[in-house]
């Protein structure tokens, strides 16, 4: 029979983080970075866990090459063909990764499974329909501190995936537990990102659209199957030149969240956060 789970589930739009006693002096005494070791593969990753999404839009190799100058890391589309590949890597450590789940237990399944870190978030993401078109999802911020503490728990580790549009839910996802967290929204629209600049009404754009959209499928595998539905949406992104001023905005605003928060440390984070329920998030006067 059909269930009903009453108990609150929570969105970043519907939490701030309180502030919290701190001794450090300045934002550059933040350590943003991470250093893990992954329960299955034994391999070691060290930097900071911001990970571009694997959209062909934005999870490019000229997305990687401005990322890792900051140790951060992009998730390469798989869209590029061998010769491609052969001409921009050489030999990596691998992990694997599994997902994308919203629930302790399929975390608990998948780890125990052999994956070294669980992609957390069905249906969050700023060009994702799925929750439209087939009414399955769960709060993301709910959803990571649920499936943080499983995976935390055999020593596994998590990556929120979505739903961040702005710094501030950046940290909340690494507040909530999440060990990495994933963005497609906010970086597209830069140099790096693949697609032509066009002008539409006078402004410049690019386009962005979701890995189950009809752009994509029609792209990738000649259009949407007969068998389903897409679940992802097209849409224009104002140009935005070089992503790096975008990361060091990112970068400098989780830094800030630490510094409020009175961790020195990426990684204290989650044990300095308590977060209080809010009905608004800031001012709408000049929105």
């Amino acid at each position: 029979m059909p269930r009903v789970d009453a108990d609150l589930k929570l969105d970043f739009k519907d939490v701030l983080l309180r502030p919290k006693r701190s001794s450090l002096k300045s934002r550059s005494e933040v350590d943003l970075t991470r250093t893990f070791t992954f329960r299955n593969s034994k391999q070691t990753y060290t930097g900071i866990p911001i990970i571009v999404a694997n959209m062909d839009t934005v999870g490019t190799f000229e997305m990687a090459v401005v990322m890792a100058k900051h140790a951060m890391f992009t998730a390469i589309h798989k869209h590029y063909s061998l010769e491609e590949w052969k001409l921009f890597a050489a030999n990596h450590p691998e992990c694997l990764e599994a997902g994308n789940v919203v629930t302790g237990e399929m975390v608990e399944e998948l780890i125990l499974s052999g994956a070294d870190i669980i992609k957390v978030g069905i249906g969050p993401g700023s060009v994702c329909t799925t929750r439209i078109k087939t009414g399955v999802g769960y709060p993301q911020l709910s959803a990571v501190i649920e499936c943080a503490d499983s995976a935390h728990g055999l020593k596994g580790h998590i990556i929120s995936d979505g739903g961040c549009s702005c710094p501030g839910d950046v940290a909340k996802a690494f507040g909530a537990g999440a060990d990495f967290v994933m963005l497609g929204g906010m970086f597209a629209g830069h140099d790096q990102c693949a697609g032509e600049i066009m002008e539409k009404n006078g402004k410049k754009v690019k386009l962005f659209y979701g890995m189950s959209s009809d752009t994509a499928m029609k792209k990738h595998a000649g259009g949407v199957a007969e068998y389903r539905a897409s679940e992802g949406r097209t849409v224009e992104v104002p140009y935005r030149g070089d992503v790096e001023l975008t990361i060091l905005d990112i970068l400098g605003g989780l830094r800030s969240t630490c510094t409020y928060v009175g961790a020195a440390k990426l990684k204290e984070l989650s044990r300095r956060t308590t977060f209080i329920r809010v009905t608004q998030q800031h001012s709408q006067v000049f929105s």
